[in-house]
């Protein structure tokens, strides 16, 4: 639907409000992200006294940013590449925010236009607002929470951190950083519920509080760009690769969900079913454990991730589901006891941040809304590690490459339906170039090439 003029002015006299604030606060310019489908944050900046006029009108860029690849390399699909034409970026008024570790900057999410005034249909975040209203219509409402793994090195790459996994001592030795960080992220709103040392050397992981789906994807951005500008200056950089360092364990985005009915009824607590489950609850996670080879194409889709996705190594490599078990794709949370009725939520973990987090929301969402009233069933859970398992007992492994990864999710008609043609092609023609990319190197160059894009 195209903008009005009418429209166009309130958000015009909008931005000035804003702009208001952000002046009163010492910002002096703003910078516009979005996400690309080679899961790239990019972005563009406009002088603060801009944003009004930008939130309005919009600021010009190339729809040929929809097919660059992960090293900036460009290729094409059957509706872009090349250097004609131009689209709008709009910022979300809404979502400006003042920057903690940047002085003198904000940050806002964009949503993109044609310059006629009508929705871009390749822009994965009006994907994710299409589907979240979706669901909302169908009578569901989804609340979200990625949490963010990275791995934080020196100057030099090495770790700046070194001691045992989950260990105190790198939270001494990293002790000013993470408390920094922690102020930063409190003083932008968002909340943090943990903060620890994960497993592979020098890797750190913050879980953020749920939200709306958009909500949790512009959240994800926000924080990866902040835990970045912490570390630049403390003189380190942070890499979110799905494997930064070849042959360790690598960084998850691993996606929580859960599911609530318009009265505020939890569907993952208080029911008749397993572990509390209500019937609908069970019917979006058995949908979700059906389609999750489709959404690998989505949330795991780079030739790294599939470095990082193998087993015994809690990245989700196998079709399965379980309550707390780490090594299923499909890790069911119930909560401690006393706080299940609101805490119980789906964990998916075959997730990383080389994926489109927009995109992602927007899949689960369609997947709730087209699972919720079939009445479908969660077949036996997998209570032991799958990779023990032998024969028949074995649930089956998710897709092993990027390449199959992109054929799965090309065979979902839903999903292709939902993500339109445009999106779908070009998503899939970045994904196959990457493929054609990394074909010849090994491991330990595939990792390197990476490391400091995400």
């Amino acid at each position: 639907m195209e903008r009005t003029e009418d429209e166009r002015r309130a958000l015009d006299a909008a931005g000035g409000v804003v702009v208001g604030r952000l002046a009163a606060a010492g910002v002096r310019a703003v910078a516009m992200t979005w996400v690309d489908n080679a899961g790239v944050t990019r972005a563009k900046t406009v002088p603060v006294d801009r944003l009004a006029a930008a939130a309005a009108w919009g600021v010009g860029m190339s729809p040929v940013h929809d097919v660059f690849l992960v090293d900036d390399s460009i290729t094409s699909g059957r509706h872009i590449g090349g250097p004609v034409g131009d689209l709008r970026l709009h910022p979300d008024l809404d979502a400006v925010t003042v920057l903690a570790a940047q002085p003198g900057w904000a940050w806002a999410p964009v949503d993109r236009w044609t310059q006629d005034g009508n929705p871009y249909p390749v822009d994965q975040r009006l994907f994710a607002r299409r589907m979240a209203r979706r669901a909302r219509d169908a009578g569901v409402e989804l609340r979200m929470a990625f949490e963010i793994e990275w791995y934080l090195g020196t100057a030099d790459g090495s770790p700046a951190a070194t001691g045992p996994a989950y260990g105190m001592t790198q939270v001494v030795t990293l002790s000013d950083y993470a408390r920094d960080l922690l102020e930063a992220l409190d003083a932008q709103g968002v909340p943090v519920e943990q903060f620890h040392p994960e497993y592979a050397a020098s890797q750190l992981e913050i879980s953020v509080s749920p939200t709306n789906p958009v909500g949790a994807a512009d959240r994800v951005v926000l924080a990866r760009e902040t835990i970045r500008a912490v570390s630049a200056r403390h003189g380190l950089r942070a890499s979110f690769a799905p494997v930064p360092v070849a042959g360790a364990v690598g960084n998850g985005m691993h996606l929580h969900f859960s599911a609530w009915s318009p009265t505020d009824a939890h569907l993952f607590a208080n029911g008749p079913g397993r572990y509390g489950l209500t019937a609908p609850g069970e019917s979006i996670l058995a949908g979700v454990l059906d389609r999750l080879p489709a959404l690998v194409g989505l949330a795991a889709p780079s030739v790294s991730s599939h470095l990082r996705r193998v087993p015994q190594r809690w990245a989700g490599a196998y079709q399965c589901w379980g309550r707390e078990n780490r090594e299923a794709a499909l890790r069911f949370v119930t909560g401690a006891a006393g706080s299940r009725g609101a805490a119980a939520n789906a964990e998916i973990k075959c997730c990383d941040a080389s994926a489109n987090p927009y995109l992602v929301v927007g899949a689960v969402c369609l997947i709730a809304v087209e699972s919720l009233d079939k009445g479908l069933t969660l077949p036996a859970e997998t209570l032991v590690d799958p990779a023990t398992l032998t024969g028949a007992d074995q649930p089956p492994r998710l897709p092993e490459t990027a390449a199959d990864a992109v054929e799965r999710l090309l065979a979902d008609a839903g999903l292709r339906a939902a993500l339109g043609e445009e999106l779908v092609d070009a998503h899939s023609a970045v994904r196959r170039a990457e493929v054609e990319l990394f074909a010849d190197r090994t491991a330990e160059q595939v990792a390197e090439s990476v490391r400091w894009r995400y």
